[in-house]
């Protein structure tokens, strides 16, 4: 969480200055640095894969939850105050 906030910083003092070439250089350097690092290498390669099972995990809850029919029983979502098939107002209202 550290690293986002470290370039977002580094970024915008960049942007955000009239530091010139040489001092985006240095700023361009040491990013290189620490990204190149293998720590950090492997902590972002950590954190790709426990994203990429994040992911998987919501696509098959997702994928059960369609393929059960939804949130309603007759497998038709409902908004809330809004009348469900029998005109009867939906559930929470």
């Amino acid at each position: 969480m550290i690293i986002p906030f470290l370039l977002g910083a580094g970024v915008g003092y960049v942007l955000g200055t009239r530091a010139g070439r040489e001092r985006y250089e240095q700023l361009s350097r040491a990013y290189r640095r620490v990204a190149d690092h293998p720590s950090v290498q492997g902590a972002a390669g950590v954190a790709r894969a426990k994203a990429g099972e994040a992911v998987q995990a919501g696509v098959s809850i997702a994928k059960d939850k369609v393929s059960s029919g939804g949130p309603s029983e007759g497998g038709e979502p409902t908004a809330p105050g809004r009348s469900t098939a029998n005109g009867s107002a939906a559930p929470g209202r």
